[in-house]
Order: structure tokens, then sequence, then C-alpha cells
């Protein structure tokens, strides 16, 4: 990071989260300057920087499960898990808790691709 940089991040290490170094490229952290991170794990040639090993857990399904979201960047980064879940609790179609989730995100001015899928469990 530049010498002014209040950050403890390595200089010579490839990925830096700090808000003023110059590997962050419209608020996203990229990997050696050029790819943004969950575009980096398919590049062969990032491969030496990332480890592309998923966080993988079970949960279960039962009576009490309301739904499930995924969604990309777009929607969290302006919205917190809990925040997600309450925008939609009340819906009972997954298309209109998709659009909700959408329209929310846009109202809170995300600059980011948007992209959600909603499972209900009925």
């Amino acid at each position: 990071c530049p010498s002014a940089c209040p950050c403890t991040c390595e200089p010579s290490f490839p990925l830096c989260y700090c808000p003023n170094h110059p590997l962050i490229s419209g608020n996203v952290p990229r990997v050696d300057g050029e790819l943004a991170m969950t575009r980096a794990f398919g590049d062969g040639r990032l491969k030496d920087h990332i480890i592309a090993e998923p966080d993988v857990s079970t949960e279960t399904i039962d009576e009490d499960t309301e739904f499930i979201t995924v969604a990309s960047d777009g929607l969290w980064k302006v919205m917190s898990n809990q925040e997600a879940t309450d925008c939609i609790r009340e819906l009972n179609d997954p298309q209109e808790a998709s659009k909700e989730l959408i329209k929310e995100a846009l109202s809170r001015r995300s600059q980011d691709d948007i992209s959600r899928i909603v499972v209900m469990f009925h």
C-alpha cells in the first residue's frame, strides 16, 4: 500500500481490502489488480494467489425452514442476511420475493450486478 495508507496489508500480497490500495477498482477487491475475486477462481494465471477450496456446510431443511435466498454481490453489498430476510419474510411467491429484493437493492443504490434466487418452502 502507499506509505500514507493506514492499512496493515503487505505491498507484495496480491489482494488487499484497503480502500486506498490501487488493487481496489470500483470498490471490488481484485487479484493482482486484474480480476474481481469471484471471477479469479477460474483463471489459471491467478492460481498461485488464491485458494479455490469452497466452504461447505450442511443444513437440515425442516418444517421451520421458510426459504433460501442465494444472491450475488449486488444484493449482499447493500443488505445484510437479516435485512434480506426481513424484506421478503411476509411474501409467499418466490418470484415476487426476488423482485422485491432487487427493488430494495436498487433503492439502496447497488452498483453491482444483482442476481438472486429465492426458494420457498410451504
